[in-house]
């Protein structure tokens, strides 16, 4: 499996889209923490790019490198290789590429710039939103074979936890304003790992006062120790759920 894995990182390093993405992933970082005066506000706006590029991003280029791939995984299952070996094998070479990608482009830059408890959470969980995505990538890859509609499948995962949820929450929000929901708001959030994430970060700056009622009950919940051990928690479900799923539907599918 590692040897297996090696190719696969060697493989996507010399792919000029995973460079460029680092290199985007750096420009921005030193341009947020330049521009801006203050670093909170400089983490706020990184904190908005890499939750709506990261997520794109990982889930776009993993699926068509699944399918781009297809053929490879074919030659393998026809050598005396299990079938966990070989997903196992391009899951983890996926996630150390973006996962190195995302450390040198976001994770030193925001480090030297701000060292910070709210800039080592905001690495964290755009590593686990990177794992999450490759893992969804997978699901929507090795569900059809019509790379078309293995795409549209992932643009949709993707236009949902990032567009949708959040318009659906507003919705329920407006529509029940009159009662005290906050901790219902509070916990359907697990529901989208996008919008945990985004919290956890939130929680850790000054804007945090800026919301109100109930960004007073998010930052109860949020900022304890159980609080933060719990949204953890829900990240990596949501990462070894897709994973899981991935694996059933290799092992049963007909290549």
């Amino acid at each position: 499996m590692l040897k297996i894995t090696k190719f696969i990182v060697q493989d996507l390093f010399r792919n000029w889209i995973i460079l460029l993405y680092m290199i985007f992933l750096m420009a921005a970082s030193f341009g947020f923490f330049m521009l801006e005066g203050q670093a909170d506000k400089a983490l706020l706006g990184l904190l908005n790019l890499s939750l709506l590029v990261v997520p794109m991003m990982t889930i776009i280029f993993s699926t068509m490198y699944y399918y781009n791939m297809y053929e490879f995984i074919v030659l393998m299952l026809a050598q005396p290789l299990k079938r966990k070996t070989i997903l196992s094998s391009i899951f983890l070479g996926l996630c150390i590429a973006f996962g190195l990608a995302l450390i040198v482009g976001l994770g030193i830059p925001m480090l030297v710039m701000n060292y910070s408890i709210a800039s080592l959470m905001l690495l964290g969980v755009d590593l686990l939103l990177t794992f999450i995505f490759i893992a969804i990538a997978l699901v929507a890859g090795i569900w059809t074979r019509d790379k078309a509609k293995g795409m549209g499948v992932s643009l949709l995962f993707w236009v949902y936890f990032v567009l949708i949820f959040d318009g659906l929450i507003l919705l329920l929000m407006y529509n029940f304003s009159d009662y005290p929901i906050e901790k219902i708001i509070l916990y359907i959030t697990l529901l989208n790992p996008i919008d945990i994430g985004r919290i956890l970060v939130l929680m850790q700056t000054q804007a945090a006062a800026l919301m109100g009622y109930s960004g007073a009950v998010f930052n109860q919940f949020f900022t304890q120790g159980w609080g933060i051990a719990l949204a953890f928690l829900a990240l990596l479900f949501w990462t070894a759920l897709p994973v899981f799923i991935s694996f059933r539907l290799f092992h049963k599918k007909d290549l």
